[in-house]
């Protein structure tokens, strides 16, 4: 079936339309689905990469604004996040948490000590481990530069009605299950 691919906004054709990368259908099949399904499903295509590539200049920010790289950023997070909750955090769970080696987890932690992003204390109940704490100004930061942006995701979030979250959480688990380690 040779179809013309219809417009986007009557510039470049999509660059996800299965109808411009696929016109033979030799990969993406259409089989039932009309023009008007296919145009829908390329904008929703459209509206993650959207979104993608808003996290990405949103992460690149927040990075940039604190000097830190994607794993330290990560780190902190994980500190922050267990810290509200009570919990001391140990070298290793940080390893843990991040995938990372001790000894990256080492150099890791002596890069945020040394720009004052986290505290090494002594551990509250074991002599031969280390608590590792954020300092106030990196938690009010991260709060400002990464906290205020979850807050807009968890509001549009919450905008949704609870059907409406349950069809998103299935489809994003749906396109979380495309990735295939063979290719």
């Amino acid at each position: 079936m040779d179809s013309e691919p219809v417009p986007r906004d009557q510039g470049e054709p999509s660059m996800l339309d299965p109808r411009v990368l696929d016109p033979e259908q030799e990969l993406v099949r259409r089989a039932g689905l009309d023009e008007g399904d296919v145009d829908q499903v390329v904008q929703v295509l459209e509206a993650l990469r959207r979104w993608r590539e808003t996290e990405r200049r949103m992460s690149e920010a927040s990075r940039r604004y604190m000097k830190l790289g994607e794993t330290d950023m990560r780190a902190l997070r994980f500190i922050i996040a267990m810290q509200n909750h009570g919990r001391v955090v140990t070298p290793g769970a940080i390893a843990e948490h991040l995938g990372i080696t001790t000894a990256s987890t080492t150099k890791l932690i002596d890069r945020l000590a040394a720009g004052d992003h986290v505290l090494r204390l002594p551990h509250p109940s074991d002599r031969r481990s280390l608590a590792i704490e954020v300092t106030e100004d990196t938690r009010r930061v991260a709060r400002q530069a990464v906290g205020r942006t979850h807050a807009r995701r968890f509001d549009a979030a919450a905008r949704l009605t609870p059907q409406e979250r349950e069809i998103v959480t299935r489809f994003l688990d749906d396109l979380a299950g495309t990735d295939d380690a063979s290719v």
